[in-house]
């Protein structure tokens, strides 16, 4: 270990994440990426994907969390942290680029954040805007594994505002926000992939 932070959740599917997130954004140049955590993903898909630009976000009280790995990677595609709350609108970005992405993130934040996610990418995001969500999801109100409903219990007992989202109503968030599901990539450990284009 490197005495980084460290969460084993980002670096379990990485590698298929990666596999998904190099064609979608392979016409891409940058990315914003909500809820950043230990950094993990955003190092690792910044030192695998080279022509993107990696603009890694979180919470103010997320930020000693985020910063320390972020400060050890040595590419030049890895943007200095910035503080972004989805909530706290509009966000400190001057332009929203056509390319976000986010892991394991609607389940823990409330889910008016979630709502507020959509209407800041329905108000700021220009035609063609990418948007790549990856986490566990629920399909016509059912879980989709025995795992996922522990998992979602043990959500409940951390925070009474997570859960495991229905796939239904945040695609209907996407629709309002003008964003059309492109892909739903299923992920190893009954995780999804999901991707729309505005």
């Amino acid at each position: 270990m490197d005495g980084l932070p460290f969460s084993q959740a980002c670096e379990n599917n990485k590698a298929p994440i990666l596999d998904v997130l190099t064609r979608v954004f392979a016409g891409s140049t940058e990315v914003l990426e909500i809820a950043s955590g230990t950094a993990q993903h955003a190092t690792w898909f910044a030192q695998h994907l080279t022509h993107l630009r990696w603009q890694p976000t979180d919470m103010s009280a997320q930020m000693a969390t985020l910063e320390p790995r972020c400060g050890a990677y040595r590419g030049a595609n890895l943007a200095s942290p910035l503080c972004l709350d989805v909530s706290a609108r509009p966000w400190p970005v001057a332009t929203v680029p056509q390319a976000l992405f986010t892991a394991n993130s609607l389940h823990i934040m409330p889910w008016e954040s979630v709502c507020e996610l959509f209407a800041e990418l329905g108000e700021r995001a220009s035609a063609g805007t990418l948007l790549a969500v990856y986490g566990p999801f629920n399909y016509g109100g059912e879980y989709s594994s025995a795992s996922n409903a522990r998992f979602d219990e043990w959500l409940a007992s951390q925070a009474s505002y997570s859960a495991i989202r229905d796939f239904e109503r945040v695609n209907e968030l996407a629709e309002t926000a003008g964003f059309k599901l492109q892909e739903d990539n299923a992920m190893p450990a009954n995780n999804r992939l999901l991707v729309w284009r505005k």
